[in-house]
């Protein structure tokens, strides 16, 4: 399965959990930490745990690798190597603007290009 394939996996068990404003950032060109992104706002922080479990527990039996899974009351970071997942409140969203970080590091890449 391709990455394009996991990710979009990944979407629709957020989606199907009631995760909100899912987006994707592909940085596959660019120097970053990982090829693709996902950030989702979850209704809480029970919630944002809650995601987490259900996507460790429906995605290892299909062989996805779980790294490292960061979790506090707001915000859930799941490191699956070449995919990282961010589960946050809209609240912390709006608070760390990760779409204009993401945004801006995929544009200035562009540029370059």
């Amino acid at each position: 399965m391709n990455i394009n394939e996991r990710v979009e996996r990944i979407v629709t068990e957020l989606d199907s959990k009631k995760a909100e404003e899912i987006e994707v950032f592909n940085l596959e060109k660019v120097d970053y930490i990982a090829k693709q992104v996902i950030l989702a706002n979850s209704l809480g922080g029970r919630h944002s745990s809650s995601l987490a479990t259900h996507l460790k527990d429906e995605l290892k039996p299909l062989g996805e690798e779980f790294l490292h899974v960061d979790e506090s009351d707001d915000w859930v970071v799941i490191d699956m190597g070449d995919i990282l997942v961010h589960i946050m409140s809209s609240e912390y969203r709006q608070k760390y603007s990760m779409e204009e970080f993401l945004t801006e590091i995929s544009n200035k890449k562009s540029k370059e290009i």
